[in-house]
């Protein structure tokens, strides 16, 4: 348990806010909160704010909105309420501050309403547990069993490895965008495996970097695996977090003089000297080029990290012994 935070200005006197619910079973609905008001989260049909899942405790924790400072508590639940990824007894909350309870992510927002909300909310499942009938204002409950849900967009994936490793939840966080779906194993909070359905050859050790570049999108976590793998990985997410984006900054500076992704490498027509005059080290690279047969192909098909690779290749492009096109 980690003391309360110190936090900066919560918000004016008589400041209102929202509880935004971006992941979970109750995702895309709000629960507006009034100067005075004291709200308590937990399973027991009898509450302010009622979460209907196993991960949630009957009383789980109780949110405060007095003289502007919203607040939340935790009331002793078994898997703990969370801040911005970090486990809380009790903590002051800004706008943009995430909530984790159970399988609910919970975004503070500003509230626009003028009128006070009247008498007690509360979220209840009718019989089917299929849907959600408030007091005051509905907030929809999805049809899918409750887990963790959204988009990234929403909470970035960063955000969500941290989360995750603090809250220790292991099951699989399957990304979706666009172009592809990628996949992260997680143990307990450590990472165990990744991989991107684009690119089936990519080591789990490259794809768990790659999959950084997933900035939109959507988000779940599903139930753990079953699955033994060849070579699991054993990182955290703070690991993760440094080397990707230390790997995404040095990448950002390269990008400029970087080809497409789809541009096929080969030999210039003019060489600047033999080949056999290269060192071995360069060979190799040539080689990796002619693999992947693309500037992308061969990221994918190199054993060492991108930015290892883009440099690499860069080099010799720009020493005349390799060509994009």
């Amino acid at each position: 348990m980690v003391s309360p935070r110190k936090t900066e200005k919560s918000g004016e006197h008589g400041r209102r806010y929202a509880l935004r619910f971006v992941s979970g079973k109750y995702q895309g609905g709000e629960f507006p909160l009034s100067e005075g008001e004291e709200v308590v989260v937990g399973r027991s049909s009898d509450l302010d704010m009622v979460l209907v899942e196993e991960m949630v405790s009957r009383k789980h924790a109780i949110f405060r909105l007095s003289g502007g400072v919203l607040s939340v508590e935790d009331q002793g639940s078994t898997n703990g309420t969370f801040v911005n990824g970090e486990r809380i007894e009790k903590a002051n909350l800004n706008e943009g501050d995430r909530v984790l309870i159970g399988t609910s992510i919970l975004r503070v927002v500003g509230s626009d309403a003028t009128s006070p909300v009247e008498g007690r909310r509360s979220l209840l499942d009718n019989a089917t547990q299929k849907a959600v009938r408030p007091r005051t204002n509905e907030l929809p409950a999805s049809q899918e069993p409750p887990r963790m849900s959204g988009s990234l967009e929403e909470i970035p994936l960063p955000d969500l490895m941290q989360l995750f490793s603090t809250s220790k939840k292991s099951g699989v966080l399957v990304l979706r965008n666009a172009e592809s779906t990628g996949r992260l194993y997680l143990d307990l909070g450590r990472i165990r495996h990744a991989e991107i359905n684009t690119s089936p050859d990519l080591t789990p050790a490259k794809a768990v970097y790659r999959l950084l570049n997933f900035t939109r999108g959507q988000f779940a976590l599903d139930p753990p695996e079953d699955r033994a793998f060849e070579e699991p990985l054993d990182l955290s997410a703070t690991e993760v977090l440094m080397e990707g984006f230390r790997q995404l900054d040095e990448l950002g500076t390269l990008r400029e003089r970087l080809p497409p992704h789809d541009a096929v490498l080969s030999l210039p027509k003019t060489l600047p000297g033999h080949l056999r005059d290269l060192p071995p080290e360069d060979l190799d690279w040539i080689e990796i080029a002619f693999r992947g047969r693309t500037f992308g192909g061969a990221l994918d098909a190199a054993s060492g990290t991108d930015l290892e690779t883009a440099r690499a290749l860069l080099g010799l492009m720009e020493r005349g012994w390799l060509a994009a096109g």
